[in-house]
């Protein structure tokens, strides 16, 4: 270097990618208030927010987007477990972070069967939903303490839980739907309806739908 040279100014640290969002809630209000949160961290970047989880599926698919904040429960036909199911199966697909109200069985294990990577309720602390959305994007299961409980209470107790077909099943016996219905809607037989009718009254130690229903809602395995 010669007297007249001037030293380069080094080099500045390449600045970590950041985690690119896709919000999916039909609540507008809802939207606002994750936005409002998430945008405080500075390694978050929301690229999309959608009403219906048909948008978050074509979406996700379009964008270059890293973690889907999915609620389960929307106005059109698609729900939010189908709408992941659908995300999560194409290759290289972003992770699925479920973001909602309910707790039960019935939709944790919906979520999770579809293959979300988290699963967080809507009344989580600004941190813990940070947190989880910064596990759900390493690829890392991220689970609300209450719903990681009910997980493992169904492992230590697997000959009494109600399989994931049982608490469909008995979910929709819960929205009103007929044997008839609910073997039309899950594409079963009716006779496959009834045996799963049988082994959930056997389970839950009751003996008619009404019973089932009263039981399974009390213990958080459906709601209604």
């Amino acid at each position: 270097m010669t007297a007249t040279d001037t030293p380069e100014p080094p080099a500045s640290p390449a600045r970590p990618r950041r985690i690119r969002l896709l919000l999916a809630d039909d609540h507008p209000v809802v939207r606002a208030g994750l936005r409002a949160v998430l945008e405080t961290e500075e390694d978050f970047e929301i690229v999309a927010d959608v009403p219906t989880a048909e948008q978050a599926v074509g979406l996700a698919a379009r964008l270059d987007v890293d973690v889907v904040l999915m609620d389960l429960q929307f106005g059109g036909r698609m729900l939010g477990s189908q709408a992941t199911a659908a995300i999560a199966a194409a290759p290289g697909a972003p992770r699925v972070l479920v973001l909602t109200t309910f707790d039960t069985d019935a939709d944790i294990l919906a979520a999770i069967e579809a293959g979300a990577t988290g699963y967080l309720l809507k009344d989580a602390p600004p941190e813990e939903l940070a947190a989880a959305v910064r596990t759900a994007a390493a690829g890392k299961s991220a689970l609300a303490p209450t719903v990681a409980l009910r997980l493992m209470d169904r492992m230590r107790t697997p000959a009494t839980a109600l399989s994931r077909r049982e608490t469909e099943v008995l979910q929709l016996v819960a929205d009103g739907l007929s044997n008839a219905a609910i073997s039309k809607q899950l594409f079963l037989s009716q006779a496959t309806v009834k045996s799963h009718l049988v082994h959930i009254y056997s389970k839950l130690g009751v003996d008619s739908r009404t019973s089932a229903v009263a039981a399974a809602t009390a213990q958080g395995l459906i709601r209604r």
